[in-house]
């Protein structure tokens, strides 16, 4: 015969155990990226030299990978068929890491205080779009389409 703190002592097991299943799962998934074919540069004056030679402009990522916003682009936009496409063919992408110490430079340049940040400029640099924050694929077309 079971009593009733049998029960309840084995349905709080169940329910911390799922808890902690389904919570593992969330947090793994909010830091996943899939990987796109971006044809990435992580350093800006790499870039700037290429857009000079190509008369393209030039898109920043400013990410991190604690930055779960970063990873939620990196999922729903910039692994995107169009956005890939359209990146790659109009722009010279480049992906800075703000933890990684090359960037301060670059992080100072843009005045980047906040992740993520796409920053487009043209060949010579100067700023053309500046949009802090998370953007949907709608939203970061529209930015692409604006140049």
């Amino acid at each position: 015969m079971t009593t009733g703190k049998d029960k309840s002592g084995r349905f709080g097991q169940i329910f911390w155990l799922t808890f902690l299943v389904v919570s593992l799962a969330y947090a793994w998934y909010s830091f996943y990226a899939p990987p796109n074919r971006i044809a990435w540069i992580d350093k800006y004056s790499m870039a700037k030299q290429q857009a000079v030679e190509s008369d393209k402009p030039i898109i920043i990522f400013f990410t991190g990978k604690w930055c779960s916003p970063c990873q939620i682009m990196k999922r729903q936009v910039w692994a995107d068929e169009q956005v890939m496409r359209i990146v790659n063919d109009a722009f010279i992408p480049v992906e800075i890491d703000v933890a990684n110490s090359d960037a301060t430079a670059t992080l100072s340049r843009f005045g980047i205080n906040s992740t993520p940040t796409t920053i487009i400029t043209d060949s010579d640099g100067k700023v053309l779009q500046h949009q802090p924050g998370r953007m949907n694929k709608t939203e970061f077309l529209e930015l692409l389409n604006q140049q």
